[in-house]
């Protein structure tokens, strides 16, 4: 069986080397992670925002003060633009791969995509929340 030793990458990169070879391959890694923290701050949030719902409905306490309703329109509007901008930048990088490139066989483009749709659909969720918060809190 013969063994391919991989040398260092060089852009454009010969003919003869694999694509993951490609220096764009780390610049995906770092949107993808960027889009996997943000989703996951996203994810926390949402949690602990379902709790503090949950509990103050079991105790039958209003969260309709000025404060409350200040901190979720903030903590709402800092994490869907930190989805927004992670699930952009993450289509980019995956459409210059995929459509500019044209070396998806070699990059899982399939999984990037798919996450990079999970994370539109994420911020599609959680924008009502942001604009009734933000509404609530600037009609008072």
């Amino acid at each position: 069986m013969k063994r391919h030793v991989q040398t260092e990458c060089k852009w454009p990169p010969p003919l003869d080397l694999p694509l993951p070879c490609s220096p764009l391959l780390p610049l995906l890694d770092m949107y993808c992670c960027y889009l996997v923290a943000a989703v996951g701050l996203q994810s926390l949030w949402s949690l602990s925002l379902a709790i503090l719902d949950i509990y103050a409905l079991s105790v039958k306490r209003c969260l309709q003060n000025y404060q409350v309703v200040a901190l979720f329109t903030i903590g709402d509007g800092i994490t869907s633009t930190l989805t927004f901008a992670a699930a952009c930048a993450s289509a980019g990088i995956t459409v210059l791969i995929g459509n500019d490139l044209n070396s998806c066989a070699h990059n899982n483009c399939l999984e990037f995509e798919t996450a990079t749709t999970l994370a539109f659909f994420s911020w599609f969720a959680v924008l009502p929340s942001f604009l009734l918060n933000f509404w609530s809190l600037a009609s008072r």
